[in-house]
């Protein structure tokens, strides 16, 4: 033991003497645990975040969007074989699809004028159907969503969001207020609590709710006026039971709907479930990448403090000679050198972990992606540093023991 506290001594003494250059060495394994702890915490904050938004999706969702040309002459080509997303596919869709629990119609309204009293606003306006909240989270602060009976007789109600309910009535009250959208006035019934911001994924985006404002599907469809080349519908959401395959279902769906619309290409599909496994694949990806990236770096790095302790040996002739002249052994000339090579991967590591924290958070702070920084990072690329200083401090070290030491007393 007071031999190897000696080794470890003298490794530290001669990194400290040597301060530049040991540092210039560390710097390969400084950019490798760097970026090995950048690319975990960027994956990490990745999944989460493909993970909130499929959550915000819902995983049982099947999710069918309209999909409309832009050239009215396409339009009116595709007219002549489908009506587009209607409420006769929603009926198909209820009756004929094994494991639906609930199907939620969706209208966009295009809205150019929104006003109260007290001010304006300009959020998207959304015709929804009354169990819309059974699909996705629609956390109320105040009232409630409007329900079957107000989707049936076509009310002019509204649910708004928080930013929509500040814009339009300051830090008044709003339920039971009118606000104006386009030429129509709806009362407020429900005010809709902060949520998530805008994100997207695999090119399906996910808004949030506070700046828009919800109205009955029957009310959108009916109260304001919608171009007869268009869709009936933007979107039908369908909700699948417990247990039932939604892959599988939305192929039933998509054959179904490919029934009913003649073949036209008028519809998109999207399955949030799909996308997760898209997503964590894509993650994957990502990570291999990455890591070989990262490998890279920790083997130039590696490979900078061989060379530099095969220099040191080289260097320390004479000094490894006068110490096995006056009674160290060779496992203490190979303690000593190990322990120096070990030493410069350690500190490297550590200031690898700053950087690599830093990296993670000025990505976090430039491109608003949310990254976690995990202790399972910190002890891989801890893990992995000591291991290069270990392997490529080895045979530097067994060099320097077997050193002849008349030889190296000679050695000028």
């Amino acid at each position: 033991m007071i031999e190897v506290r000696e080794a470890a001594r003298a490794g530290l003494d001669s990194l400290r003497f040597h301060a530049l250059r040991s540092f210039l060495a560390m710097l390969g394994i400084i950019f490798g645990v760097g970026a090995v702890i950048a690319m975990l915490s960027i994956g990490a904050g990745a999944e989460r975040e493909a993970l909130a938004l499929i959550d915000a999706m819902g995983q049982r969702n099947v999710i069918v969007r309209a999909k409309d040309p832009e050239r009215e002459n396409d339009r009116q080509e595709i007219r002549k074989k489908s009506p587009g997303l209607a409420p006769r596919d929603v009926l198909a869709i209820r009756e004929a699809v094994p494991g639906v629990e609930s199907v939620v119609s969706e209208v966009q309204v295009e809205a150019w004028k929104v006003l109260s009293a007290a001010g304006r606003a300009k959020p998207e306006v959304k015709g929804v159907s009354h169990d819309f909240p059974e699909l996705l989270p629609v956390p109320l602060r105040e009232g409630r969503f409007f329900d079957l009976h107000d989707e049936e007789t076509y009310a002019p109600v509204c649910v708004i969001g928080a930013e929509v309910r500040r814009d339009l009535f300051g830090f008044e009250p709003a339920l039971g207020r009118p606000l104006k959208v386009n030429d129509q006035w709806l009362t407020v019934i429900g005010v809709i609590a902060t949520s998530f911001g805008r994100r997207e994924i695999q090119g399906v985006a996910v808004t949030r709710h506070g700046d828009k404002i919800y109205v009955p599907v029957t009310t959108a469809r009916h109260r304001f006026g919608r171009d007869l080349l268009k869709s009936p519908l933007d979107a039908v959401v369908v909700r699948m039971a417990e247990g039932t395959p939604v892959q599988e279902s939305a192929a039933v769906v998509k054959s179904l709907l490919d029934r009913l619309h003649g073949g036209a290409d008028d519809f998109t599909l999207v399955v949030p479930e799909a996308l997760l496994e898209q997503s964590r694949r894509t993650q994957r990806l990502f990570d291999v990448v990455m890591g070989a990236i990262a490998s890279i770096s920790l083997l130039v790095g590696g490979i900078g403090i061989m060379n530099i302790m095969l220099a040191t040996v080289l260097e320390r002739t004479r000094e490894i000679g006068v110490r096995r002249a006056v009674g160290a052994r060779q496992a203490d000339i190979r303690n000593q050198f190990v322990i120096e090579s070990f030493a410069i991967t350690a500190a490297g590591g550590l200031l690898g972990i700053l950087v690599g924290v830093g990296i993670a958070k000025g990505v976090a702070a430039y491109a608003g992606w949310s990254t976690i920084v995990t202790p399972l990072s910190i002890l891989v690329s801890v893990g992995v540093s000591g291991a290069v200083g270990l392997v490529f401090g080895i045979y530097p070290a067994l060099r320097a023991a077997r050193l002849d030491p008349i030889e190296s007393l000679r050695y000028e």
